[in-house]
């Protein structure tokens, strides 16, 4: 699927099985309503090739060659990796169910797939992958900016966080409240913020540990 130009690309699906025949049948159904299929014949294939910042969903096999899907499952949370992905097997159990959705998974499909659902699921998820990613990118926008704080910086952000007027601060860390006024400033000029308040408000959005 092509993207609008100046537009976020769309997201594209990642298909991780050994099986060949199913590889094809799935990039064959998700192309037939043109939606961009990579197939890979295992997770190391995958890690090697695939690119972090694109948005997409990742269908993976459980039982494979080397890397079993689980161990890619935690790969890719390790990475933070904010793909949905979706489990699809033909030795499935509701054990192996469970393990995958309480690690992240979006659903977990027995082989042969139904068509329709798959399509439905996947269209559904790209949906998401969008959502996801373009979260992500402002979180780690929003980390970038709170790496140029200094320490100190950084102290006083978390009491301006917490409600703590410029006074109270000042009288917690030891110092004046001039002295903490200049820091409320660097703080504003060094991340970029419209205002501190613009600032508490993404760190709290995005559950960012200051």
């Amino acid at each position: 699927m092509a993207s609008p130009e100046g537009s976020a690309p769309a997201p594209i699906v990642h298909i991780v099985d050994d099986d060949s025949d199913l590889r094809r049948s799935l990039a064959f159904l998700f192309e037939s309503v043109g939606i961009q299929a990579l197939t890979y014949p295992d997770a190391a294939s995958f890690l090697a090739e695939f690119d972090l910042d694109e948005p997409a969903v990742v269908i993976v096999d459980v039982r494979m060659p080397g890397m079993s899907g689980f161990q890619l499952q935690e790969r890719l949370l390790e990475l933070d990796y904010p793909a949905p992905v979706v489990f699809c097997s033909a030795h499935g159990d509701i054990p192996m169910s469970v393990r995958a959705l309480r690690h992240g998974a979006v659903d977990f499909l027995e082989k042969p797939y139904q068509p329709q659902r798959m399509l439905e699921l996947v269209q559904e998820q790209l949906l998401e992958a969008g959502r996801r990613f373009a979260e992500h990118t402002r979180r780690r926008d929003v980390l970038r900016r709170l790496e140029t704080l200094t320490r100190r910086e950084r102290e006083v952000l978390r009491h301006v966080i917490n409600g703590l007027p410029s006074q109270l601060i000042a009288r917690s860390l030891g110092t004046s409240v001039k002295t903490v006024d200049v820091h409320r400033a660097r703080i504003k000029a060094k991340t970029g913020s419209e205002s501190l308040g613009t600032l508490v408000h993404d760190v709290l959005l995005h559950h960012i540990d200051v």
